[in-house]
């Protein structure tokens, strides 16, 4: 049973009527989203901040969470992003001398619904057989007439443009300014330790809004552009693929992580799709084609782009695939500088396998100025 001290009920509908019965350990209400997994077993709170989980529910396929707190520093947004939570057990005694805080006063703050006392890998196994698919939890509702009409106004993630809801709405800075490499950020939800790889490795960030034209961030004078990763369908977002096609034919050079890969692709006329039930987790194999070498990685992802296509374009070259279901997970354009990769290399939370990718960026950058 969980160990964070509370007795009312929740209750969890999934859009094929599966229901289960937990224990509230956040916020009262009612929240549902499309559902998703989460197979890692750290990082908890920086999962919770992602903005590419906005409108998602999360299950949480580790055992248990809460064990070492909470802490200011471990986020990759102002707030927590997903729409409810999902686990088994958790606790508010955490070992972190370090920790702000316990986990369920940071629901609470949050304002998150979440259910606990649920058999999470059962759940997972389902959603791997099932797909993907919405549901709603809620400690209000526990009749399943009224879960089931507030579900149906739940919608579909196909289609849907998250990323304009989760990008700045006003252009910021990230870096010290005296660095004379100079990077434009297109922000559909970019996580903060992206901004921090780069900044590090001495650019000058500009963040711009998702609808920016490369026109408007030209003022800033950037020697490269990051596409970021973010939310939703990218095949809603013709008007982000217009400005990638903009960066492109002005032989710029370019980095997409995860959304932003899928932005590359379509640019290139190649396809996105909804996959059956994504990839999300810091286990995740990956093999990188131009070295021979594989690294583990962290994703979160429930859109791939067509293999079938991609193949087919002769003006780029599949870069890396994914060891577990061969899914491509990085491009790289053979007739301009850029490229893109479908996991996260900064890593938070994760193995640091693949942070070389943002030393190949600012090489490319320095190559092509």
């Amino acid at each position: 049973m969980s160990t964070i001290s509370t007795t009312k009920k929740a209750y969890l509908l999934l859009q094929d009527g599966t229901m289960m019965q937990g224990t509230s350990i956040g916020a009262n209400g009612t929240a549902g989203g499309e559902l998703c997994f989460n197979t890692g077993m750290t990082g908890y709170q920086e999962v919770f901040t992602d903005p590419s989980y906005t409108g998602q529910v999360l299950i949480m396929n580790t055992n248990y969470i809460g064990n070492y707190g909470v802490k200011s520093t471990d986020v990759e947004s102002d707030k927590v992003t997903i729409n409810a939570i999902i686990c088994k057990n958790t606790t508010n005694r955490y070992s972190r001398p370090m920790a702000d805080g316990d986990l369920g006063a940071y629901l609470l703050a949050n304002n998150v619904v979440a259910i606990a006392d649920i058999d999470t890998r059962a759940l997972v196994a389902h959603v791997r057989t099932k797909g993907a698919m919405n549901c709603i939890v809620s400690t209000e509702l526990d009749q399943v007439e009224a879960l089931q009409a507030a579900l149906t106004k739940v919608p579909d993630m196909s289609g849907l443009d998250l990323s304009s809801m989760v990008s700045t709405k006003e252009a910021y800075t990230v870096g010290t300014e005296q660095n004379t490499l100079r990077i434009a950020v297109l922000d559909f939800g970019v996580k903060r330790h992206i901004l921090t790889s780069l900044a590090e490795r001495g650019a000058y960030l500009k963040v711009f809004p998702a609808h920016t034209s490369m026109q408007e961030m030209e003022t800033f004078q950037p020697h490269g552009y990051f596409i970021s990763n973010g939310p939703g369908d990218p095949g809603a977002m013709d008007y982000a693929v217009a400005t990638v096609k903009d960066i492109i034919a002005a032989h710029k050079p370019l980095f997409g992580i995860c959304l932003g890969h899928q932005l590359l692709a379509r640019a290139n006329d190649i396809p996105t799709f909804k996959m059956h039930h994504g990839h999300r987790g810091l286990n995740h194999p990956v093999k990188n084609l131009l070295t021979g070498k594989s690294e583990i990685t962290t994703q979160n992802h429930g859109f791939g782009i067509d293999p079938e296509v991609t193949k087919q374009k002769s003006n780029l070259t599949i870069s890396h695939i994914n060891l577990n279901d061969h899914s491509i997970e990085g491009i790289k354009m053979l007739d301009r500088p850029a490229f893109s990769v479908q996991y996260h290399p900064e890593s938070t939370p994760g193995p640091h396998d693949s942070r070389y990718l943002f030393e190949d960026f600012i090489a490319m950058i320095k190559n092509n100025n």
